[in-house]
């Protein structure tokens, strides 16, 4: 009669704890826990007794000792003396340049190639759909050798350059540039740019505000303008110009001054930009295809034309489709620069490569590399999904 008269009451049936889902559930996840511990803990325990078996020493530091090779490209001042530290620096340095000027490239040229994929103008259409049928289908390796070998080796010894305007050559052994000698007082113009900046984020932030309130809006890009330029401009004139120019001088057999950039250099920068520009031209086009044909139909209902409309309208739209595969093709990028090992450039992976050869510490610079990248990607995605964030639409 009690058991009878419980289930009239509607009170649920007690179920037995084996079978109850939320006691299983955290069973589960300690079992995995304990399983993903002891492997890691018999991993370690395997790699120790293997380095102790054939008598390696573990530990980083072999860091602070003498390299005792050469890196031909450096933004850091290097020699031989220096420690395996430093030329793990130098590497990392040299890949994280590859990589910001490379996404800033891809970028740019992708946009353009994507814009020109849905142009109306033949020519250019067809011109981009071959741009991104060759290079999207072509391995990032064979690209950057046909940059390598099929350009920048072909081109005119040193004594032979290349004049261009400003007084830049091109040859064999890279691209020459003038040298910026900055003399007293360049402090100040550094900080005039940094102080335009931060004015520029400030009427930025006010004008945005402003025009929430009132409707009015403001000129933030030529103010911004203003800003940028004039501020330091203001400050080279009040030092005194510090400014002077070391060109590069043509001899007999080289050139001497100048800065030089090197062809290993241009081949991966060229290489992984052109290649990755093809992947964010299609991401660009499904973006634009991807917002409501109605958007432009009323932006010239209003009077707007084509290229105001796909500027004001159309792309701040299509930015919030674009963005998150446009993450991946950055992290691509900055993967691919791995590559530079093929053709000699000295990125992190070549300088770990050459530390490995000299001091056989190979668990620990393969750790090296896999921190660095995996911290480089984590920081590219972070920056990606703050920006996306901001630019997704807010649902009141």
């Amino acid at each position: 009669m009690a058991t009878q008269q419980t289930i009239a009451e509607g009170a649920a049936p007690r179920v037995p704890l084996l079978y109850d889902p939320r006691v299983r559930g955290i069973a589960y996840q300690v079992l995995v826990f304990v399983g993903l511990f002891a492997f890691v803990y018999w991993i370690i325990g395997n790699t120790a007794a293997n380095l102790q078996r054939a008598n390696i020493a573990s530990g980083f530091g072999f860091l602070q000792g003498r390299a005792g090779f050469d890196i031909g490209d450096s933004l850091i001042q290097y020699s031989s003396d220096s420690t395996y530290g430093r030329a793990l620096v130098v590497g990392f340095l040299n890949t994280l340049r590859v990589a910001i000027f490379g996404i800033i490239t891809a970028t740019i040229v992708g946009f353009l190639v994507g814009i020109g994929r849905l142009s109306k103008n033949w020519l250019i259409n067809r011109i981009c759909l071959v741009y991104v049928e060759v290079f999207r289908n072509i391995p990032p390796l064979l690209v950057i050798f046909f940059w390598y070998f099929g350009v920048l080796s072909v081109l005119p010894l040193p004594r032979d350059s290349i004049a261009l305007p400003f007084g830049s050559y091109l040859n064999s052994r890279g691209f020459y540039l003038p040298k910026f000698l900055w003399g007293e007082g360049a402090g100040l113009i550094a900080l005039a740019f940094v102080l335009a900046l931060v004015f520029a984020w400030f009427v930025r932030r006010w004008a945005y505000k402003r025009q929430m309130a009132t409707g009015e809006r403001f000129p933030v890009l030529w103010t911004s303008v203003g800003l940028i330029v004039g501020l330091p401009l203001l400050a080279f004139i009040v030092t005194g110009f510090p400014l002077s120019f070391e060109f590069p001088a043509l001899s007999t057999f080289n050139l001497r001054g100048g800065v030089q950039i090197r062809p290993e250099f241009l081949s991966l920068y060229l290489a992984l930009s052109f290649y990755t520009a093809a992947f964010i031209a299609e991401i660009v086009r499904a973006g634009v295809l991807g917002v409501n044909r109605g958007q432009t139909e009323a932006s010239h209902a209003l009077g707007l034309r084509s290229g105001p409309t796909l500027r004001l309208v159309v792309i701040p739209q299509a930015l919030r489709i674009i963005i998150p595969p446009l993450t991946s093709q950055y992290l691509n990028l900055t993967k691919n620069s791995s590559l530079a090992v093929a053709i000699g450039y000295p990125d992190l992976v070549a300088t770990g490569g050459t530390t490995l050869n000299q001091t056989g510490q190979a668990i620990e610079i393969v750790a090296i590399w896999l921190i660095v990248y995996l911290g480089l990607s984590l920081a590219t995605a972070g920056f990606m999904n703050w920006y996306n964030a901001r630019m997704a639409l807010v649902e009141r």
